[in-house]
């Protein structure tokens, strides 16, 4: 397997350490949920989406399942599956299975080491298959790699559109829309509107998987950027957002305090939080508006019986 892809690899820390100070200056602190995904991160992740509280997972998973002959059929012969925030690229099998003949495999992640071992995993089980992982932010502009064939074919499963704004969806999909191109399809894994009593479980999960996820945030900044926060002085938090249709997730200070991160000391109040990543639950009437102007039409959408997610096949408008 070749090594990842990676555009602008040398100013990632500095990015990242940047990302990190301007957020915890904000007077609502924050940080960018994209640097959740380190290793460990990606681990904890793929952990938490076997939860039995964690719903959109296996319900997904079973959308792909029941309809991945009629996605493989939209989608046509010698397509290249181009996955954005690919993990460990579960659903992805369900696709590459059904799809005839597909041309290659473009898994972009910001995980590299866990991207790596997704893309060597996917070698050995598809050996015919071109496989080309992409290190990267998918927020970035990107580039496919050089040399390989097939129509581009986006595939966004998870819900993760779900922690972006709609400004920052309509500058996803513009920017996929010019890296796939004018033929190009878009496959998107949409979490729907439910009830509270549904979502807060699955984002603050009894056995503690997604605390630590939250909590490894602040691990990997003390590790990558030398920060010297006390994980034992923040605890996981979960809020149900009803005007804004989204589970918030935070990490609240157990007590006054203050972090160094480089040069800079960061205080902490007692019960101040930073607000770590947004969770959107959707209308997909209104999500289909926010997609409209950047170039993409809906094509078609597969339902759970329940209703609890949606899985939309975009055509480059």
């Amino acid at each position: 397997m070749d090594d990842a892809f990676e555009p602008h690899a040398a100013s990632q820390t500095d990015r990242f350490l940047q990302d990190v100070l301007t957020g915890l200056a904000q007077t609502q602190k924050t940080l960018p949920c994209q640097y959740f995904y380190d290793e460990a991160g990606s681990n904890l992740f793929e952990q938490i989406t076997e939860l039995p509280e964690y719903y959109p997972t296996r319900t997904e998973i079973g959308i792909l399942t029941r309809h991945a002959t009629a996605m493989a059929d939209a989608l046509g012969p010698r397509a290249l599956l181009v996955e954005y925030g690919a993990g460990a690229s579960t659903k992805t099998r369900i696709l590459l299975d059904a799809l005839v003949d597909p041309a290659g495999y473009v898994p972009i992640d910001v995980s590299e080491d866990f991207l790596l071992q997704t893309a060597d995993a996917l070698k050995l089980e598809y050996p015919d298959l071109a496989v080309h992982p992409i290190a990267a932010d998918f927020m970035v502009e990107l580039g496919l790699p050089d040399h390989i064939d097939g129509t581009p074919v986006g595939f966004f499963p998870g819900s993760t559109i779900g922690n972006l704004s709609d400004g920052e969806i309509d500058q996803f999909l513009r920017a996929a829309r010019r890296l796939l191109g004018p033929q190009s399809k878009f496959i998107i894994g949409v979490d729907l509107r439910k009830s509270p009593d549904i979502l807060m479980p699955a984002y603050d999960d009894a056995q503690g998987v997604t605390a630590a996820f939250n909590l490894n945030l602040l691990r990997r900044i003390n590790h990558d950027l030398g920060a010297n926060f006390d994980l034992d002085a923040f605890q996981h938090e979960a809020i149900w957002n009803d005007e804004d249709s989204r589970i918030e997730m935070h990490l609240r200070s157990l007590k006054s305090q203050t972090v160094t991160i480089g040069t800079q000391s960061i205080a902490f109040a007692q019960d101040e939080t930073i607000h770590t990543e947004n969770s959107r639950k959707f209308d997909l009437t209104r999500l289909v508006d926010v997609i409209a102007p950047t170039g993409w039409t809906l094509r078609e959408n597969w339902r759970d019986p329940r209703d609890f997610f949606a899985v939309l096949l975009l055509d480059a408008a």
